[in-house]
């Protein structure tokens, strides 16, 4: 409820008359006078009321009215107060009071109850209850002015000094209150004045009683009461406060800083209070300074505080005087910049060590409190530090407090040595304990808990926590009771300064930050303005322009001292969480520096870091070298400080006795001191904190030369971590400094033990040799941890700008360089953090890849070729990470449309190539297995270069190598051949070629063959799509040729791209054929002649040309002088266990094996493409090559060789010469593709590979020939008419000469004077070559002459001729007893079967080669007898040759000679008539031939022979003879007949003897042989006796003769005899001469007599026998008769009976009487033998006589006789 409200007022008036009424009850006895003066006031008060009843509608008329009135209203109380009752009294000033409440109190009525408050103050009476009453007239309203105001004061300051201390104090809270309220009322006053015109400027001058003038009311109350206050405070008697009596120092200092640091406006405002600040505050501080400047420690005696002695100083007003400083430089600065200067030199005077410690303690403080705010620490820097001539205050200050630490650790604080406090376990002592209060950690559990505390060099000094970070609480400038300076306790004031340095580092960084950050937006903003884009608007504004400036000249003015204090710190530290802030103060000044560009700075920073993160005393030298840089730099910064007093002086750093480094620099500021690390010009005492710290790992020092071990401690680590931090976050601002952090963090890396992984992160490992490194279960822990951070630090290299990341990646490169240079020469375990956060580096940077790409792989590339394979191993390692990441990265634009890029990437892939190291080629090749399985597809451009690598194998390389690099061609050419350019294509034939070249892996050569089958078959899939490529390829290529007026380069040129791929594949096959290895020149020349059958019909003609001569016989030419020159040395075995067959084991066998394969295939080409090979010019010369090439083949001194030469003749032959249909499409004929024909040797000729037709697509054939028919029009030669023969006999004619050459060399038998023929034809070879003349005969059988058969003739003998080796005939010949054939033999009839048919069905020109086949045959005939010689080489009968013992066996000739025979006579049955055979006396011949076997007989060599002369002259006879009867006349036979009787003669009457182990039943076949023989005579050359020559005649008479009449021969056992007499023979000759005796076909005298006569002369020889017989059979009584007796009475008796039996067939005209006569005669003499005793002979004898009764009729008379 508000004073005015009409219910308050109501209130009031109440109360008013309330009070006054009870004031006039209680002086009613004894003051009448205050009583009636009290009613009248009520009276007065009602009369006010009734003037203005209408309270509730204005209240505030009713209080005007009352304050016009109050000197009245008051006037009771007032004298009521000055009855000094002390009931009346305090009820007066209640009321009083509640007047003054609600503001109804006019001036004079204020005047009047001070003058009445006076008289009570100086009564002594109700003290609290007038200051109350002060305080409430002075608070509620301003009607106090001028003299009634300053008595209202000076009676508080009155009651400030009384006895009693409750009033004292309240007084003085009192006067604080009014102090603060006079100057409220200045600022109320001059906000009301605000908005009105400025007042005129004050005349300036030094009298103050002028320049008041110029203020208003309230300013002039305030400004008079501040100016008494400094002169009360400077003990002079005060102006306006008239009355004081009494006054401290103390307590007017504290009203100044009050008033100074509550109104600072005021002063600023009002230039009067301005003046008075410079004039008056100023010069009083100063004074009442001086006994502080003045004071050194220990100078004078005890030290009893009492303010009398000048020489001391006295803490309460020091200390207070601390405090107005603080609040001057705080709020003032701008107005006393000298003054200020001369405070701040004070202050860091005051830290001086030989000041009492409180002092240093509460300056420490004041310190504090100035480094809380940065700004006026700028504002330090700009007004002095930037000014020339003017102390450099804001360095003195950062100096002065790193002078105050190091003073501290150097000298103890008296009375504390350390040796007391360092109790053991290094808690703090009771007592220490107890000084400290709740501010230290208490040493509970005697050290579990460790106080938090430096040590250094023995002095321990705890630490506290004297604020929180940012704000200066101060201690003991708060300590405003105290009078005697308190004992400050040990390491307070290390603690405040310690805080205070953090926050001067903090404070700074983040104001420049803050600003500069400022400064970059705004420069963004100007930036995106420019580009036409709305600013973002920032809310301050950007600093001005000479703020970079400033702020490098802060850092540059405090760097020194700060890193000399933080690393002196950090040393010490054996806090963590100290440690840890001491760090983050380095790091952000290091980054500050970065940001600034301020070089040296930044780098003594992170050296500090980084020394702090290595051991004490490691040796690194980019450290020192760093160091000694950097300490030129900071001696010239430090001499410059020598000279100020109050700076940091140098005899911190030196002692002035030694003059070596004092301990307090060597531990940790020798860094800017120029000494080196390793100590070698001055010895440094190690720090002590080392025994402090908790050793958590043990490793191996990185050093060339093995070392001990070295020791990280706990801080080390956090160090790292620190200096991991900063790389991390400040990246972009380290630039040169990149080189000590990563280089530190190398060491650290390979002390911990972490090696690389995958990608390059960091993973603890164990060291490869020396002491393992032992790591405590802390640092275990915090590994991964440091790993993680470590690779998050390279991945945020993505966000460095592109200066800072080439910054990064040279100190890794330089790194990495120094890494390698460690690692030459010795196998120790090298450091690769280099090679590993390049690769982190790299990874993270692919967007930006092309930045860093060049520096950072040409320098992997160095790694890869190092000689420790562990190096390099992680070089290949990264480059190849490099290449897959880059290649894989989303780029934009993406890498198929920026082939620069990717070339880029993919280039150190192809350097890697020169690289010797096996380990790192397979690397490489494992890259690049993996690059094509997942980027294979969009390699585009990339193809040739991956080829190349792919391709780049040495014989040298191993297997293993190889074996990779295989696979990726194996990949390339299975899945991407589709995807690449096709300019590449050739690339892959060249690869997969060199992969069959290699000698490492013969599978690998084989299978990289199989490869190019492969890609062969794909060209011919997709040919018409490669050609289209390929020819606009070729367009732009010609193009640009001729824009440089060069020719086109490019292999096969002339031939259209597409041959020429071809052409490369074929050429490659082609060196592959002749490969030293046999499998590959096999597999090799398969696939050849594969791919060319298969593929061929894509290619143009004249590409043909080229295949003809440049691959096939350039091929053939090649071989067939390998195959020449081959060494003939027997291979053991194939390497390892694999066995040879001993066909294989020279290797002239084995290019043998390679010859014939080649000629095959080139045979086999010219047989399926001989159409398309004639149209080229040269087909006749290509023939005659050909051929040569099989004849030099076959007459090869090897037999495979030969023999498949002869199987590529007879291929060729099988070609038919095709006719030209009309109606073929011209564009196929054109391009040549042949006919299918059929191979006479069975199947196909077309050897298009395994199962492939030979064309799968006419069309697409069709096409390319389509396409070409155009250009090439002019090069092909005009398409034959259709229908008419190409004119191939030429072809043949060279064929058959071949044949004849081939035939000839082969089959000349060796000279008589070589003692062992050099080589002898194998039968299959002979065989094969004659086989070959059917199919030539075909060709060649139009122009064949009588000549050609001569020489065919030659050759054929030549052929049989031919002996077998020993150790070849059990696979040749049958056993001997079997008559087979051999199937040279079976060739060679086949020949003359062929050539016999021919003339058969030829002209009748041709027949007059008959005789010449008859001739050859007979000769062959003759072999059964006689075999043929072979030169003079001694061969052995087959059936005598034991196969060891004879080199040659002849072969067994019977059964060819016996087919021969057969041959003749199936022949001569069709040409008997011929006029040719007539002519040429060939039936003589036979004869002739055959009268040699029949001459023989038994003798002959097989008995078969004889017996089938026989037959076959019986049926060349049957033939025969009637055609000899027909040209009886002409003579032609005449010479015939003698033969033929000759030959009947050796048969008949043979002079072999038969073979004694002859069976009976033998004998009588072979008599029944000579009976056939016997009987032609009599069928079909007696009965034309006539038409025969009479000598012949009488020659078969004679020979009839002869074998009828039976001779015995006495050889014989009696048992045989019956049989050897031939008995059957006798009997048929006997009856053939009878017959013909009988017939009436005798045409000469001669004739019948020859034939009577040897009938006569039978039938006297049978009387002879017949009477003998009976004679002796008689004599020899019972005795029987010898065998040879009775088997001739038997034939007798038996030529008896079939002389009968003719007699009665004969006519009887034809038998003359004389010959009756001697047959009747016969019969008594057969009737006396009747007696004898054999049963035989009785048979006999009954056949005989029997016939008899056929002659016994009754006599005829003659003429009855003649009549018949």
């Amino acid at each position: 409820m508000s004073t005015s409200s009409p219910e308050a007022v109501k209130k009031l008036l109440e109360n008013m008359q309330t009070d006054l009424r009870s004031l006039s009850m209680e002086c009613k006895k004894k003051f009448p006078p205050v009583k009636e003066a009290a009613e009248s006031g009520i009276v007065k008060i009602k009369t006010i009321a009734a003037r203005n009843t209408d309270i509730l509608a204005d209240p505030t008329e009713l209080l005007n009215s009352l304050k016009e009135n109050s000197s009245e209203v008051v006037q009771p109380f007032l004298m009521g107060c000055g009855t000094k009752e002390p009931k009346i009294t305090q009820l007066c000033l209640a009321a009083i009071q509640r007047l003054m409440s609600h503001e109804v109190v006019s001036e004079a009525a204020a005047g009047n109850i001070i003058n009445m408050l006076w008289q009570l103050m100086e009564n002594g009476l109700e003290e609290l209850k007038l200051l109350q009453t002060v305080l409430v007239l002075l608070t509620t309203n301003t009607v106090v002015h001028d003299e009634v105001l300053s008595k209202a004061i000076v009676l508080c300051f009155r009651l400030h000094f009384t006895k009693d201390n409750i009033t004292n104090n309240t007084a003085a809270a009192t006067v604080r209150q009014v102090v603060t309220v006079v100057f409220e009322r200045m600022v109320a006053e001059d906000e009301r004045f605000k908005g009105m015109a400025e007042e005129p400027p004050p005349v300036q001058g030094n009298s103050n009683r002028r320049s008041v003038s110029t203020l208003r009311p309230s300013a002039k109350d305030a400004y008079m009461l501040f100016q008494d206050l400094c002169q009360l405070v400077n003990a002079d008697a005060p102006y306006w406060l008239v009355g004081m009596t009494e006054m401290t120092r103390t307590f007017g200092l504290e009203l100044l800083e009050s008033v100074l640091n509550d109104f600072p406006g005021v002063f600023l405002q009002h230039q009067e209070f301005s003046f008075l600040l410079k004039e008056r505050v100023c010069p009083l501080v100063i004074k009442l300074f001086s006994p502080n400047i003045k004071f050194r420690q220990g100078s004078s005696g005890g030290s009893a505080a009492s303010p009398a002695p000048v020489e001391k100083p006295y803490f309460p007003i020091c200390m207070r005087l601390l405090r107005v400083v603080s609040v001057l430089i705080k709020h003032f600065y701008s107005l006393l910049v000298t003054e200020c200067e001369i405070f701040l030199s004070l202050l860091v005077k005051f830290l001086d060590g030989e000041k009492p410690q409180w002092l240093r303690a509460v300056a420490v403080e004041s310190v504090h409190r100035l480094c809380v705010q940065p700004h006026l620490l700028r504002s330090f820097c700009q007004s002095y530090d930037m000014k020339q001539h003017s102390t450099k205050v804001f360095r003195d200050i950062v100096n002065a407090l790193g002078s105050f630490i190091q003073s501290l650790f150097i000298v103890p604080s008296a009375g504390n040595p350390a040796s007391v406090n360092a109790v053991a376990g290094g808690s703090g002592s009771a007592a220490q304990t107890a000084v400290q209060g709740g501010q230290g950690v208490a040493g509970v559990g005697g050290g579990l808990t460790t106080q938090a505390a430096f040590e250094y060099r023995g002095t321990w000094i705890p630490l506290m926590t004297v604020s929180v970070q940012g704000s200066a609480k101060a201690t003991y400038l708060e300590m405003l009771d105290k009078v005697e300076p308190p004992s400050i306790p040990e390491g307070y004031a290390m603690s405040v300064a310690f805080s205070a340095l953090l926050d001067l580092v903090r404070g700074i960084t983040s104001m420049i930050e803050r600003e500069l950050s400022l400064e970059e937006e705004a420069a963004a903003a100007e930036a995106a303005t420019r580009e036409g884009l709305e600013a973002p608007a920032s809310e301050e504004s950007p600093p001005e322009p000479l703020a970079h400036q400033v702020w490098e000249e802060m850092v540059n003015a405090c760097w020194c001292g700060l890193l000399a204090a933080l690393s002196l710190l950090l040393d010490a530290s054996t806090d963590e969480s100290a440690t840890e802030s001491i760090l983050k103060a380095e790091l952000t000044m290091a980054s500050l520096c970065g940001r600034l560009s301020l070089v040296t700075p930044r780098d003594a920073f992170i050296t500090a870091i980084c020394k702090a993160s290595l051991p004490p005393h490691y040796a690194l030298t980019v450290l020192s070298s760093n160091a000694t840089t950097l300490s030129n730099k900071i001696n010239a910064r430090l001499s410059e400080l020598v000279c100020l007093p109050s700076t940091m002086d140098i005899r911190h750093f030196f002692n002035k006795t030694t003059g070596t480094l004092s301990s307090a620099a060597a531990s940790k500021l020798s860094h800017f001191s120029g000494y080196s690390i390793q100590g070698q010009n001055v010895q440094i005492i190690s720090p002590s904190s080392e025994s402090h710290q908790q050793v958590v790992a043990v490793g191996q020092p990185l050093t060339v030369q093995h070392q001990g071990t070295v020791v990280l401690t706990a801080k080390n680590i956090q160090c790292m971590r620190t200096l991991l931090n900063l790389a991390h976050c400040h990246g972009a601002v380290l630039g040169t400094s990149w080189q000590l952090v990563l280089a530190t963090l190398q060491h650290l890396v390979w002390i911990l033990g972490l090696k690389p992984g995958v990608g390059g992160v960091l993973k603890p490992g164990r060291a490869v040799e020396g002491p393992s490194t032992v790591l405590t279960t802390a640092v275990m822990t915090d590994l991964p941890v440091i790993s993680n951070i470590l690779s998050r630090l390279f991945e945020s290299s993505q966000y460095l700008d592109d200066v800072s990341l080439h910054h990064l990646i040279n100190a890794l490169c330089s790194l990495s360089m120094e890494a390698m240079e460690m690692a030459y020469g010795n196998n120790k375990e090298p450091s690769l953090f280099a090679v590993a956060k390049l690769l982190e580096t790299g990874l993270v940077n692919m967007d930006r890849i092309e930045i860093l790409w060049r520096p950072l792989t040409a320098h992997l590339l160095e790694v890869c070729q190092h000689p420790n394979a562990r190096m390099r191993e992680w070089g290949a390692e990264a480059v190849t990470s490099l290449i897959k990441a880059g290649l894989s990265y989303k780029h934009e634009p993406p890498l198929s449309q920026n082939q620069r890029l990717q070339l880029l990437l993919l280039n150190p892939l192809k350097e890697l190539s020169n690289v010797l190291h096996a380990d790192i080629r397979q690397k490489q090749l494992e890259c690049v297995l993996q690059i094509l399985q997942s980027q294979g597809d969009s390699l585009g451009p990339g193809w040739p270069l991956v080829l190349n690598v792919i391709g780049a194998i040495r014989n040298d390389q191993g297997e293993s190598l190889i074996r990779t690099a295989f696979q990726c061609l194996q990949l390339v050419v299975t899945d991407f051949l589709p995807t690449m350019p096709c300019t590449c294509l050739q690339i892959v034939v060249e690869v997969a070629g060199s992969f069959g070249l290699q000698n490492q892996e013969l599978n690998i050569s084989l299978t990289s063959i199989g490869l190019l089958w492969n890609i062969s078959d794909y060209f011919f899939q997709r040919g018409e799509a490669i050609t289209d490529e390929l020819e606009r390829e070729e367009a732009l290529l010609e193009k640009q040729a001729q824009e440089k007026g060069e020719p086109l380069n490019r292999p096969f040129h002339p031939a259209p791209p597409f041959d020429c791929l071809w052409l490369c594949l074929y050429a490659k096959l082609g060196e592959l054929c002749v490969d030293p290895r046999p499998a590959v020149r096999k597999s090799a020349g398969q696939t050849l002649f594969s791919t060319i059958a298969a593929h061929g019909t894509l290619l143009q003609q004249p590409t043909w040309h080229i295949v003809v001569w440049k691959v096939l016989f350039h091929l053939l030419d090649c071989v067939r002088k390998s195959s020449t020159t081959a060494d003939k040395e027997k291979i053991e075995s194939g390497g390892g266990n694999i066995l040879i067959h001993h066909s294989r084991d020279t290797a002239e066998k084995q290019w043998a094996e390679t010859w014939v394969l080649t000629l095959a295939g080139v045979a086999r080409i010219f047989n399926t493409r001989r159409y398309l090979l004639q149209q080229l010019g040269d087909f006749f010369k290509a023939w005659e090559v050909l051929l040569d090439h099989i004849q030099s083949a076959a007459l090869s001194k090897n037999n495979e060789v030969s023999l498949a030469a002869l199987k590529s003749f007879q291929e060729i032959l099988q070609i038919v010469t095709p006719v030209k249909d009309a109606d073929k499409s011209d564009a196929l004929a054109a391009m040549g593709v042949p006919p299918v024909l059929v191979d006479p040797l069975g199947g196909a000729t077309t050897a298009a590979g395994p199962g492939r037709p030979l064309l799968r697509s006419d069309s697409l054939a069709e096409r390319l020939a389509q396409r070409y028919m155009n250009s090439a029009q002019a090069q092909l030669p005009p398409p034959p008419a259709p229908g008419e023969e190409l004119d191939d006999s030429a072809l043949w004619w060279s064929a058959w000469n071949t044949w004849y050459r081939t035939g000839t060399e082969c089959t000349r038998p060796p000279p008589p004077g070589a003692d062992k023929p050099s080589f002898i034809p194998s039968q299959p070879f002979l065989t094969a070559l004659v086989q070959i003349f059917p199919a030539l005969y075909q060709h060649v059988k139009g122009g064949f002459s009588m000549e050609d058969l001569r020489k065919l003739g030659v050759i054929l003998h030549g052929a049989v001729s031919v002996p077998i080796s020993s150790d070849a005939s059990p696979f040749i010949l049958p056993s001997y007893t079997e008559a087979v054939l051999t199937s040279l033999q079976e060739a060679v009839l086949t020949a003359l079967d062929v050539l016999q048919k021919a003339i058969c069905v030829g002209p009748e020109t041709l027949q007059v080669m008959y005789p010449a086949i008859f001739e050859q045959l007979l000769l062959f005939v003759e072999f059964s007898c006689k075999p043929p010689q072979y030169g003079k080489l001694e061969t052995k009968h087959v059936a005598n040759a034991k196969y060891n013992q004879a080199e040659w066996v002849a072969l067994n000739y019977v059964p060819f000679a016996e087919r021969s025979l057969e041959v003749v006579v199936d022949l001569y049955h069709k040409t008997a008539c011929h006029k040719a055979v007539i002519n040429e006396k060939v039936l003589q011949n036979i004869i002739k031939t055959l009268r040699m076997p029949l001459g023989l007989k038994y003798a002959c060599p097989a008995e078969s022979t004889w017996k089938l002369a026989v037959s076959s002259l019986l049926k060349v006879l049957s033939i025969g003879l009637p055609v000899a009867r027909q040209h009886a006349s002409s003579g032609k036979f005449d010479t015939m007949w003698p033969e033929l009787a000759g030959a009947f003669e050796d048969f008949l009457f043979t002079k072999s003897t038969p073979p004694d182990n002859l069976s009976i039943q033998e004998f009588q076949k072979n008599e029944a042989i000579d009976v056939e023989v016997v009987q032609l005579i009599s069928t079909e050359i007696l009965p034309f006796a006539n038409f025969i020559p009479k000598e012949f005649v009488g020659q078969i008479m004679a020979m009839l003769n002869k074998g009828s009449i039976h001779s015995q021969s006495s050889s014989f056992t009696e048992a045989e005899i019956d049989v050897r007499m031939r008995e059957e023979f006798s009997k048929v000759c006997f009856e053939t001469l009878l017959q013909f005796s009988f017939s009436n076909k005798a045409t000469t005298p001669q004739e019948g007599y020859i034939s009577r006569m040897a009938l006569s002369v039978l039938l006297q020889r049978a009387q002879d026998v017949l009477r003998r017989y009976v004679e002796d059979e008689r004599l020899s009584g019972r005795c029987p008769l010898p065998r040879q007796q009775v088997t001739e009475i038997i034939f007798v008796l038996k030529a008896v009976s079939t002389l009968m039996d003719s007699l009665k067939k004969t006519q009887p005209e034809n038998v003359d009487s004389n010959t009756w006569a001697q047959v009747i005669a016969l019969y008594p003499t057969l009737v006396e033998c009747i007696t004898c005793s054999s049963s035989e002979v009785s048979s006999a004898l009954k056949e005989a006589l029997g016939p008899f009764k056929d002659f016994m009729q009754p006599p005829v008379s003659k003429v009855q006789n003649g009549e018949s």
